[in-house]
């Protein structure tokens, strides 16, 4: 226990760093946005079939707040994510390397996306702290949505990290495929949606 005026250690190496390059950013950013486009349509369409998203966005209380499976713009969100995965990447980018040569970074990425992103939102977001004491979902509809989300953002910050850490050209071109592939069916989509309404 440090004495009274003592300073403590809390940086990189105190915490079981490893001394590993911060990438550009443009690559960073890549990584950010290509891993996020892709946990997050691998997810939701688990989530969208496994929980059933179909009838709980047209029977519940979700019906009020979410737009059905069948609107263009639930199928226009894949491909939208472009956007949100840059943001991501500015807000990181300023600790990316803390992240990066921390030896479980990815966990500390992860916590923060938890506690920051999905329980403590600003907003009273389904699932979120705020979402619980401010709206009238009942409390299994907050739970409803969670598993997606937290598993989303684990296996996110676990590839941002490990990517980041062991860079390989491959991994750039399998992910330039999957955005590919994500944006195609995206714009499928929208456009069965826009032939169905």
């Amino acid at each position: 226990m440090p004495q009274s005026g003592a300073e403590i250690d809390v940086s990189d190496k105190a915490a079981g760093a490893a001394d590993f390059p911060l990438p550009p950013f443009k690559a960073f950013a890549w990584r950010v946005i290509s891993l996020h486009m892709l946990t997050y349509f691998l997810f939701g369409l688990a989530a969208l079939l496994i929980l059933d998203y179909r009838q709980a966005f047209e029977t519940t209380e979700l019906r009020y707040l979410m737009r059905p499976t069948t609107s263009p713009w639930v199928a226009a969100g894949p491909g939208l994510q472009p956007v949100r995965g840059l943001l991501f990447a500015f807000v990181l980018y300023p600790f990316a390397s803390s992240i990066i040569r921390r030896s479980h970074g990815a966990l500390l990425l992860w916590g923060l996306f938890v506690g920051l992103a999905i329980l403590g939102t600003a907003g009273p977001s389904p699932g979120s702290f705020e979402g619980m004491v401010y709206t009238k979902l009942p409390f299994g509809l907050h739970l409803f949505g969670l598993p997606e989300v937290v598993l989303q953002t684990l296996l996110f910050s676990i590839g941002l990290v490990r990517w980041c850490r062991k860079p390989a050209r491959w991994k750039n071109i399998a992910s330039g495929i999957g955005v590919g592939l994500v944006i195609l069916m995206s714009a499928a989509g929208i456009l069965a949606a826009l032939k169905t309404s």
